[in-house]
């Protein structure tokens, strides 16, 4: 048996919450980094006995586009999924279903699932500083029991979702260079799609740019910036809908 840990964290927040829902197992471990510029997805071939934790963050209560179209490159035979989907306080909605369904078409069995909490990837007040230690106590725990029980998880979760999933077009809010940029092209070398020009780090690729902040997260100089006139819509447009602690969710019973 072998542990995976697949994961698709552009600013951070879901690589924290996949490494505590880890925790449990001491058995040989393997990163796949979904979010590397470099992914193919090409010679990933699972056992039936190995353990894969595959992470994800909530866009608009959908699983990123670009993450599904690396995960369905992958060959489960059989493999054993622990599905997680991070979200920033507002609801993930369809993304564990959707994250379900995806896998499930790769070949894995999905049998157990978690939402959690971490910050919002734009509008940084919100779930500030989630995961926090209470979050990482949590889905500790929760890794625990999945590890413990395992023998006894169902050969496919039931996960909250609708079909056809809710419909998310995107985020308006693209990314852009300030007068700050120095060109040092760390954006570039670290943006998941290739969005931002090597030679041109300054400039965006606004139809290929996903939104995912990577650019912002990595910036050694913080001269990645939003609209602010839009991202003040959008922090108030949250504001209304996140108040509240919302807590983090365990799924181990069968559809």
């Amino acid at each position: 048996m072998k542990l995976y840990q697949i994961c698709f964290s552009p600013t951070g927040g879901t690589q924290k919450v996949a490494d505590a829902v880890c925790s449990a197992w001491s058995c040989e471990r393997e990163t796949i980094d979904l979010c590397s510029p470099s992914f193919s997805g090409e010679g990933y071939q699972f056992e039936r006995e190995d353990v894969c934790v595959v992470a994800v963050p909530s866009f608009g209560g959908r699983v990123p586009v670009t993450a599904v179209e690396r995960l369905s490159k992958l060959q489960g035979n059989g493999a054993s999924a622990i599905l997680v989907a991070v979200y920033g306080n507002r609801a993930y909605e369809d993304t564990l279903l959707e994250l379900s369904d995806c896998l499930e078409k790769a070949g894995f069995r999905c049998r157990a699932a978690i939402a959690a909490l971490a910050e919002h990837s734009i509008v940084r007040k919100i779930a500030a500083g989630r995961p926090d230690q209470q979050d990482l106590t949590q889905l500790k725990a929760f890794s625990n029991e999945i590890h413990d029980g395992f023998e006894h998880l169902p050969e496919k979760v039931h996960v909250p979702g609708n079909r056809p999933y809710r419909a998310w077009g995107g985020s308006a809010l693209k990314p852009k260079a300030s007068a700050a940029c120095t060109g040092c092209g760390t954006c570039a070398a670290r943006c998941p799609v290739g969005a931002i020009p090597v030679q041109q780090p300054d400039q965006v690729d606004a139809e290929r740019c996903i939104a995912c902040m990577r650019c912002l997260s990595v910036c050694p100089v913080h001269a990645r910036v939003l609209d602010e006139t839009m991202l003040q819509g959008l922090t108030q447009k949250l504001e209304s809908v996140c108040t509240g602690r919302k807590e983090n969710e365990l799924f181990k019973t069968a559809e």
